[in-house]
């Protein structure tokens, strides 16, 4: 009989099964062995590969719950420099806001203040101004008393024919000339101001 590769081990379970009367649920020898190497197998595996590698799993863990804690620490530091930065940005807009007041304050002080000073300048400006024409009257009136009583005492001499060189007399004559230049002057000036 011509038998295939495949076949072989059938034939050959076949044969053994004729032979003895052998119990599957009874081991034999091979199973021994079998399970020794297996025993052997996983106590090396045990003793020697799984620690390592349980340690080096435990060292991970511990790193990530590290990193984790470490992202933690970082989000709440990050939480609180952000309230931090709020808190800082208020108040710097809370400061802004009291220097432009300030600035508005002092502004309109300023303003005020140099209105007060030109009042004052412009008021002192228009008391010299008065105290000068004032003077300049004043030096106008010597010099046109001094000229007019030249001249008064000139034409008086010539008219009355005698001379006037007097300084009592030609004073006493200018004086009542100018009097009566003045008395003139104000009754056109109320004559005008009544026709007005």
């Amino acid at each position: 009989m011509a038998s295939t590769p495949l076949l072989a081990p059938l034939a050959l379970a076949a044969a053994e099964g004729e032979e003895g009367t052998s119990n599957f649920l009874v081991p034999n020898g091979t199973f021994f062995i079998e399970l020794a190497a297996f025993l052997l197998l996983f106590y090396l595996l045990t003793r020697y590969l799984i620690p390592p590698i349980n340690r080096a799993m435990e060292r991970r863990q511990a790193a990530i719950r590290q990193e984790f804690a470490e992202l933690d620490e970082a989000k709440a530091e990050a939480k609180g420099a952000e309230e931090e930065y709020k808190s800082q940005l208020a108040d710097a807009r809370r400061e802004a806001a009291r220097i432009r007041e300030e600035a508005r304050e002092q502004g309109s002080a300023i303003i005020a203040e140099a209105r007060e000073q030109a009042g004052v300048e412009a008021a002192r400006v228009v008391e010299h101004a008065h105290a000068q024409i004032a003077a300049e009257r004043q030096q106008a009136l010597t010099s046109l008393r001094t000229e007019v009583g030249a001249l008064a005492t000139s034409l008086a001499e010539r008219i009355v024919g005698e001379s006037l060189e007097d300084d009592e007399r030609s004073t006493r004559v200018v004086d009542r000339f100018l009097a009566d230049l003045e008395t003139l002057e104000s009754s056109k000036a109320g004559a005008n101001g009544a026709t007005s």
